[in-house]
């Protein structure tokens, strides 16, 4: 997790003393508008931004998975060649790359279009796959950009499936969203506002307050 986080982007505070813990086992959803911080939070956690203060606690970057707002899938790839990419720039052997691959297509009922380039699957279909390519190496800690936005409804039920399975299996999984009603079926609610921490708990007691 992370405590008193400050993180300085562009001469702003994207991050104003933000502290989240991120238990395995369990989503953590991350709310807020635009602007509020949240991608910032998960580029801190993954390193692709140094924190200005506070402390952070992640897992070695080898058991992080991050899938970035802009899903993480490689357009002029196949979806089979975007999983065999992925695999091997974790070190699997292709023996487990090909074991997870089948699994996680077939769970993500993706493995009729197993040839298609990721620029020719539909935003749902891109989502899945980027989470796919998010947990193939099993992270110990997901972290999650808005996975579901701009998804179709069944596309989301699925993918919201797939998130918990991970967490099910003991991932810790940090995901941010603009919807309330995810927020809602997560374990525990971060609320972010232009870099400034609203609340942290269970959704019951955060959606009261």
């Amino acid at each position: 997790g992370a405590e008193n986080l400050v993180a300085v982007v562009g001469g702003t505070r994207a991050l104003d003393g933000v502290s989240v813990e991120i238990p395995r086992g369990e989503i953590t959803a991350v709310v807020g508008g635009d602007g509020a911080g949240k991608s910032t939070l998960l580029r801190v956690l993954v390193g692709r931004v140094a924190a200005n203060g506070g402390t952070v606690d992640v897992p070695p970057l080898a058991d992080i998975g991050y899938q970035p707002s802009t899903s993480g899938v490689w357009g002029e790839l196949s979806v089979d060649e975007n999983i065999d990419f992925a695999g091997r720039a974790y070190s699997m052997t292709p023996a487990r790359i090909r074991e997870r691959r089948d699994d996680l297509l077939r769970r993500a009922a993706l493995t009729d279009a197993r040839g298609r380039l990721g620029s020719r699957l539909s935003g749902g279909m891109r989502q899945k796959l980027g989470f796919v390519l998010a947990i193939l190496h099993e992270p110990r800690l997901v972290l999650l950009d808005e996975p579901s936005t701009g998804v179709d409804p069944v596309s989301r039920v699925e993918l919201w499936r797939l998130i918990a399975e991970a967490a099910a299996g003991g991932a810790a999984v940090l995901m941010t969203t603009t919807y309330l009603d995810e927020a809602e079926r997560a374990g525990r609610v971060l609320v972010l506002d232009a870099g400034h921490s609203l609340g942290f708990g269970e959704p019951s007691s955060i959606i009261a307050s």
